[in-house]
């Protein structure tokens, strides 16, 4: 961080990177992926600009990926979807992964490819 970024209460990045790690609940629960991030940001939005920030990416990013597995699933019948679900799966692993370690060092994290849907 430079000097005119203000410092970020580990309080805060340990919520926002839960934000994150929360969609991790969609391999448990259906709809996991959402609900958690969501459930987090509602609960925790007014509590740091940080969090509210984290907790819209969390949400914003897992709507994508949601979308991006509904295309991929209707393509299956056209083979080319098997490996699309593959793709977004990995690439949703991952990013995940990568936000979590970023914001839990106080760096804002940016999904990339991500549709901004909640602002």
């Amino acid at each position: 961080m430079n000097e005119q970024t203000p410092a970020i209460r580990p309080e805060d990045r340990n919520m926002a990177m839960a934000c994150h790690l929360a969609a991790l609940i969609g391999l448990l629960i259906p709809f996991g992926t959402l609900l958690g991030p969501l459930v987090l940001w509602l609960l925790k939005k007014d509590q740091s600009p940080f969090i509210d920030e984290q907790g819209k990416e969390a949400i914003n990013f897992n709507i994508t990926m949601l979308l991006a597995g509904i295309v991929s699933a209707v393509l299956t019948m056209v083979l080319v979807g098997f490996l699309l679900l593959a793709v977004v799966g990995i690439a949703w692993l991952v990013l995940t992964i990568v936000a979590a370690v970023k914001v839990s060092n106080g760096q804002s994290y940016r999904y990339p490819f991500t549709l901004r849907l909640v602002k």
